[in-house]
C-alpha cells in the first residue's frame, strides 16, 4: 500500500499538461505604496516585462486591489509601471478588485479567456498560486521570481499550501 502512495502523491500534484505555451502572463498582486509597486510587486512586473520584451508573450493580466484606505490598487499601479516601460495599453488587462490570492485568482480568470497562462509571482508562493489556479480550472504554468526571502515568509507559504491542500484557502 505504501508503494501506491507515493505515485499517487506525484500524479495529484503533478502539473496537468497544456494545450500550448502560454502566450499571457498573470502576475499576482503584491503591495504597492501611494501608487507605487512595491520592492517585491517590482520584481514581480520586471520578471514579466522581460517576458513580454523577449516576445515569449503577447498580453500581460495584473492583479491586485487595494487595502482599506489605499487610493491605489496593485492591478493599477502594476498597469501603469508596465505602461511606462512600453507595454501598450492594448496588451494589459487590470484586475482591481482582489485582495488576497485566493480571490486574484477568480477574479482574473474572465481576463484570461480560457488560454494557458504562466503564472508570476515570488518563488516560495508559486506553489499555493498553482494548486488554487489548477483547481479553479486555470491551465497555468509557474514562473518563479527568485529573490531574498525570509525564512518566515517561506515557512509562512509551506504552511499556506498545506492548509490549500486541505481545502482551506484563507490565512488563518
Amino acid at each position: 500500500m505504501r508503494r501506491l502512495l507515493l505515485p499517487f502523491l506525484l500524479l495529484l500534484l503533478s502539473p496537468p499538461v497544456l494545450a500550448g505555451m502560454p502566450r499571457q502572463a498573470l502576475v499576482l498582486g503584491a503591495a504597492q505604496y501611494n501608487g507605487s509597486p512595491s520592492p517585491a510587486f517590482t520584481r514581480r512586473l520586471q520578471a514579466t516585462l522581460s517576458l513580454y520584451k523577449s516576445g515569449r508573450i503577447k498580453r500581460i493580466v495584473v492583479s491586485g486591489g487595494a487595502r482599506p484606505g489605499d487610493h491605489h490598487t496593485e492591478g493599477g499601479a502594476g498597469c501603469r509601471f508596465l505602461l511606462e516601460r512600453g507595454v501598450p495599453q492594448s496588451a494589459l488587462a487590470c484586475e482591481t478588485k482582489s485582495r488576497s490570492t485566493w480571490e486574484n485568482l477568480p477574479f482574473s480568470k474572465p481576463l484570461l479567456g480560457g488560454k494557458p497562462v504562466w503564472l508570476v509571482t515570488d518563488a516560495p508562493h508559486l506553489p499555493r498560486a498553482l494548486l488554487l489556479a489548477r483547481r479553479l480550472g486555470i491551465a497555468a504554468r509557474g514562473w518563479p521570481v527568485e529573490g531574498n526571502y525570509s525564512e518566515s515568509y517561506r515557512l509562512r507559504e509551506r504552511l499556506l499550501l498545506m492548509l490549500a491542500r486541505l481545502g482551506i484557502y484563507q490565512a488563518p
